[in-house]
């Protein structure tokens, strides 16, 4: 029994070692692109900077606090050529306190909230966009990878033809000619396995920039499952896409800016005030208020409400453009996954027909029928039909991922990558309200920064 048991356990463990690592899935190259993407990371800053002009704009309807000491050493020469110096000493405190503007402060607070919404919408397209080319990039791995295998295998073929025409040359079956086709054949096999295993080199390099990381073993994958009506896909895609999202944010800070370029007509009320302090002790307060705005400053103000205008105009513009391009690119995706899918079923048709041609074809050859081109030019139809077959099938997975895509789907939330995903709004809500420094909030601000590495 003792020995029963560890035999048992040297072949379970034999078993163990040669069991084959596990393939890597679509998903696993997806969430690597996500958390590895330094373009990600290049636009969350952009993000948080455009955060912060919410903060600065808010900033200028709070009191401006100023501190400012002096000191002044003058002397003076009398006619008698005595000097007398002295030196004077002052310190002071000063605020002004912003109370009306005609709304033009609050309107430019608005505005940039909705570039700060535009700007949320511009990174989820290019979480789009890394998240799209890390498919391109897994599937061009996969088809290099199938399209190696199949220029070996056909590289071994035509080994395996070549010898048969020289056996039947040296019985006086074949002339010639056949083997030096043959030979011909398998030169050029050769040539295209080389242009294969090259391909291969530039697809993993391509995964290593898309994913992060060189790609192991790549695992089968099937289609993305998208709507099936195009109509659908389309309205869907006019409501939900970052892109049409994002441009019509960009209308609405337009269309503020053109009311704050209005309010820049009415005047401003401020509030001052003071203490100072001399080097002989004495305090002096003042407290001011000040009305007042521009009677005439060479056209400027008018020319900058037309300027408003000209951007809002070309916003409404940008918005059209943007939706017409967004309708045509989900179109466009549905066309190529269509013709995707019927390259795929014509080529397995088309191969079930070639490699029983091929079979026919080189069983005739043995018997005198055919000649060794006639086998050849079998398999490499069989050969075409077997690689259109792994591009159609690598096409309608990239397809179906490029519907996505137009439809503004393709993000790590709705694919159910399971990562940590990036909350846009935890920055804008610390920093919203223009935290002071040594406040709870601006304590709560530098832990996050601390946190992303600033």
């Amino acid at each position: 029994m003792p020995a029963i048991r560890l035999i048992t356990a040297i072949c379970l463990l034999s078993v163990t070692l040669v069991s084959p690592a596990r393939a890597e899935s679509l998903a696993d190259a997806l969430r690597d692109s996500y958390h590895n993407s330094g373009l990600l990371d290049q636009n969350r800053a952009l993000l948080r900077a455009a955060d912060e002009d919410v903060a600065q704009s808010l900033a200028a309807l709070r009191p401006i606090v100023t501190w400012q000491t002096q000191a002044v050493y003058s002397a003076t020469e009398s006619g008698s050529s005595s000097l007398s110096d002295d030196i004077t000493a002052s310190a002071s405190i000063s605020m002004s306190l912003l109370l009306a503007d005609g709304g033009a402060s609050a309107l430019a607070t608005e505005s940039q909230k909705e570039l700060v919404l535009q700007t949320r919408e511009g990174l989820v397209q290019v979480e789009q966009e890394i998240l799209f080319r890390a498919v391109e990039a897994y599937m061009q791995v996969r088809r290099a990878s199938e399209f190696l295998a199949l220029r070996r295998s056909n590289v071994g073929v035509i080994n395996q033809e070549l010898r048969a025409a020289r056996d039947r040359f040296d019985v006086g079956e074949v002339t010639r000619t056949d083997v030096s086709l043959a030979e011909a054949r398998l030169a050029a096999a050769q040539s295209l396995l080389a242009a294969a295993e090259g391909d291969l080199a530039q697809a993993n390099e391509e995964f290593r920039a898309a994913v992060g990381r060189a790609p192991g073993r790549l695992d089968v994958v099937s289609p993305a499952s998208v709507e099936s009506n195009i109509e659908a896909a389309r309205a869907f895609a006019m409501r939900h896409h970052p892109d049409v999202i994002g441009a019509q944010h960009g209308v609405a800070s337009a269309e503020l800016n053109i009311r704050r370029a209005q309010a820049g007509l009415q005047p401003d009320l401020t509030l001052g005030g003071g203490v100072s302090l001399d080097e002989d002790g004495d305090v002096t307060r003042r407290l001011s208020l000040t009305y007042g705005g521009t009677i005439y400053q060479g056209g400027q103000l008018q020319s900058l409400i037309r300027q408003a205008q000209a951007r809002r105009d070309a916003a409404r513009s940008g918005l059209l453009v943007t939706t017409q391009a967004v309708n045509q690119n989900v179109g466009n995706a549905y066309a190529i996954l269509r013709v995707a899918r019927a390259s795929r079923e014509a080529a397995g048709l088309q191969i079930t027909a070639s490699r029983t041609a091929f079979r026919g074809v080189r069983e005739e050859a043995t018997l005198g029928a055919r000649t060794t081109l006639d086998v050849l030019n079998a398999e490499q139809e069989l050969l075409d039909a077997q690689a259109s077959q792994i591009s159609a099938q690598a096409d309608e997975v990239v397809a179906s991922y490029r519907v996505l895509a137009t439809m503004g789907l393709l993000t790590a939330s709705h694919l159910n990558l399971g990562v940590q995903s990036y909350d846009p709004a935890a920055y804008y809500n610390l920093v919203r309200e223009a935290p002071a420094t040594h406040s709870r909030q601006g304590q709560a601000l530098d832990r996050v920064l601390q946190s992303i590495g600033d």
